[in-house]
């Protein structure tokens, strides 16, 4: 994607004696795009948790560049598998509900141990990481590739009038690598001149949709319009809603999901007013071990400060404000899971399916025997 002209990933890693990964710290944005550097494993995992980077693709592919770095902090102790092992658990640990996290650490430390030597675990475990980057990148280009349809058929309808679709929290190029997931398909058709308009929730409590996803939208000249969160109900009961599409952190077996708090309330109002719900995530957001999504998903609980709290520009200076009484109690959770019977499909990089089993192995038949 463009800022200002000029293309940006989320995530590079710079080669040299020691590798630097470099990231955009999302924590400033909209008000200051700055690359930041994560020089070691600790870094690595901070900016995970603190939400520095953010987004199931790209939280995945952090940890794998962390995992690389890592080999650059070995000491000599412990047994350097067992140094692997712990690296992985302790990135893993670092935010409980995106599988692409654990996915990913896991992915590179097999990587890893196959080198006999430090030097071949450190080329294997470079590779590695660039890989999974360079697949989330492809797998949101596909992602969009096969949602493209869905919206020309919508807009097919619309007579030139834009085709509007709500989404919710930042599913974008900024929680990818590129493209983004529920983005991706927004991206491609306007790129190729259908008439769109996105509704972008704010997504409280940290405002991932009114400081990234409108911001990254209106980058890319994307017309869009940022509401309260509790609007999308009643734009849909007036008929000012074509679709909605949204990411995802994890998703099971069964189809359920789990994205952003608030997402599952979104699914209800869509079944209610007979909008089309859709979900798109790579197949790296599969959990392929879970059926039951309200039952077998971790769901992260955060600090109380972030409902407490709320950050903005004051005197050109990004600051925190309290908002609510101090002795107020508060509980923040992060995420909500959205039943399958709610989705009208899911987008993946191999194509759509039904949020149902059988449909998810159709899709993928390699994961059948798991």
């Amino acid at each position: 994607m463009k800022i200002n002209g000029k293309h940006f990933e989320t995530i590079y890693i710079k080669s040299g004696r020691k590798p630097v990964i470099q990231v955009i710290d999302q924590t400033l944005l909209p008000f200051r795009f700055e690359m930041k550097e994560l020089l070691t494993v600790k870094d690595v995992f901070s900016a995970i948790s603190e939400m520095t980077v953010r987004g199931a693709p790209l939280i995945g592919a952090t940890a794998a560049a962390g995992m690389y770095l890592s080999l650059f902090e070995y000491n000599g102790t412990p047994d350097i598998d067992k140094y692997i092992h712990n690296t992985a658990q302790y990135l893993a640990s670092s935010r409980p509900t995106a599988v692409n996290l654990s996915y990913s650490v896991n992915a590179m430390a097999g990587e890893i141990r196959k080198g006999v030597t430090l030097t071949d675990k450190i080329k294997l475990a470079r590779d590695a990481a660039r890989h999974i980057i360079d697949k989330e990148r492809e797998n949101c280009l596909r992602i969009g590739e096969f949602g493209f349809p869905v919206i020309e058929k919508i807009a097919s309808g619309k007579k030139g009038k834009p085709v509007n679709i709500l989404t919710h929290c930042n599913a974008g190029w900024l929680a990818c690598i590129d493209y983004g997931t529920a983005t991706a398909p927004i991206y491609l058709a306007h790129d190729k001149g259908i008439n769109i308009h996105v509704w972008v929730d704010e997504t409280r409590p940290r405002n991932q949709g009114t400081k990234l996803t409108a911001w990254e939208l209106q980058q890319h000249g994307v017309p869009c319009t940022i509401i309260a969160d509790n609007t999308g109900g009643h734009l849909m009961q007036h008929g000012m809603v074509d679709m909605v599409i949204v990411g995802c952190d994890r998703a099971t077996t069964n189809g359920d999901i789990a994205n952003k708090i608030g997402t599952y309330l979104k699914a209800l109002a869509a079944k209610d007013n007979k909008v089309p719900f859709y979900v798109a995530l790579p197949s790296s957001s599969f959990d392929w071990t879970v059926a039951d999504g309200i039952n077998g998903i971790i769901i992260e609980e955060r600090g109380s400060e972030e409902i407490k709290y709320i950050q903005g520009l004051y005197n050109e200076e990004i600051i925190s404000m309290l908002i609510a009484d101090i002795d107020s109690k508060a509980a923040n959770y992060a995420f909500d899971v959205t039943p399958a019977r709610l989705i009208t499909g899911l987008i993946t990089e191999n194509g759509i399916c039904k949020a149902e089993k059988n449909s998810i192995m159709n899709l993928f038949p390699d994961k059948k025997s798991i």
